[in-house]
């Protein structure tokens, strides 16, 4: 409630959330990660520690690796988002990534998975996983407690070299 007893208004607003335009009414306070899991029911983002730190509510905003806890949803007005939900192609074949993320064994408990997966693969298209060492300071933003780090690099530089960039 308002100071004056009203109902706070909703903010409309556009995204396009896994190649889908959605129109949507948001409070102005909602972030994009309590939009995508509470109000679409995109689980797959996964909050952890609310603050930016963890990495685990990692998206594709418009093509870049965002922490969606950070973000407002009104802020993104007409924005691209793609989460883990929306990499698989429409067949249901894993996006390369996700299928090297099993083939290394980049996980244990899966939590940080998503968004290790969506930072991995912003950084592939950015072109910029040329090394190991590149790799690594990249993927700092997203934590992992159970410390499966090498399988991920490991993931990502065999991405990158089917992809034919100079990983590894």
């Amino acid at each position: 409630m308002t100071p004056t007893g009203s109902t706070p208004a909703r903010v409309p607003i556009t995204l396009t959330i896994n190649g889908v335009r959605r129109d949507l009414q948001v409070e102005p306070w909602t972030t994009l990660l309590d939009l995508l899991r509470e109000h679409l029911h995109l689980t797959g983002t996964k909050k952890g520690c609310d603050h930016g730190q963890c990495g685990a509510c990692t998206v594709i905003l418009d093509g870049r690796r965002s922490n969606s806890c950070l973000a407002l949803a009104v802020t993104k007005d007409g924005a691209s988002v793609t989460t883990i939900e929306g990499l698989a192609g429409p067949d249901g074949t894993l996006h390369p990534l996700q299928q090297a993320f099993i083939e290394h064994d980049a996980f244990q408990c899966g939590y940080c998975t998503p968004g290790q997966i969506c930072s991995g693969v912003a950084l592939l298209a950015e072109g910029r996983a040329r090394s190991r060492e590149e790799i690594r300071e990249l993927m700092s933003g997203n934590l992992c407690r159970c410390g499966a780090y090498v399988n991920i690099v490991a993931a990502i530089e065999a991405v990158a070299a089917a992809e034919g960039r100079a990983a590894a």
